[in-house]
């Protein structure tokens, strides 16, 4: 369980309990076999990986969080700015009417409404419309699932070497 590294309230971020490794061979127990050896190396690159997305999602945790205390006071805002609309909207009307009749007055500003919504839907579909895939990413996952299920075929003249080469 993560904890805070400070009791004064501040906002620090969690501290991590320690993955180890793995236990460290007895000293002079011998040299040990390449299989051992590489055996050793994916456990601890797979810790290594377990142990950097356990950071990452901590950090993004803890900034999501306060992205979302800090947005609820911008969704207040925009409630009460849409809420204010409706007076602004009224009183557009009741200024009209001095000139027009009150019904006209208060369907003209219903059609401006009208037009204005009409507007910012268009503009946002076009917006919605421009949204691709995101090809650049599709292609390094590609070319990463490639590498990785090539590096652990054996070639007809060789071995697998760990810098994934054949000899």
């Amino acid at each position: 369980m993560a904890t805070p590294t400070s009791s004064s309230g501040t906002d620090v971020p969690p501290v991590l309990p320690s993955i180890p490794l793995s236990k460290e061979p007895a000293p002079g127990s011998g040299e040990q076999s390449i299989g051992a050896l590489v055996r050793d190396v994916t456990t601890h690159v797979s810790t290594l990986i377990r142990s950097e997305v356990e950071l990452a999602k901590a950090e993004v945790t803890t900034e999501v969080k306060k992205g979302v205390q800090g947005s609820v006071f911008f969704i207040v805002a925009l409630v009460i700015a849409l809420f204010s609309l409706f007076f602004f909207f009224f009183a557009i009307g009741e200024l009209l009417s001095i000139w027009l009749n009150r019904a006209a007055a208060f369907g003209i500003v219903f059609g401006i409404m009208l037009i204005a919504a009409g507007v910012a839907a268009l503009i946002g579909y076009l917006r919605v419309k421009k949204i691709r895939k995101p090809e650049r990413t599709i292609s390094s996952l590609k070319e990463t699932a490639e590498v990785l299920q090539s590096r652990g075929r054996a070639q007809s003249n060789g071995t697998p070497q760990l810098d994934g080469s054949t000899r």
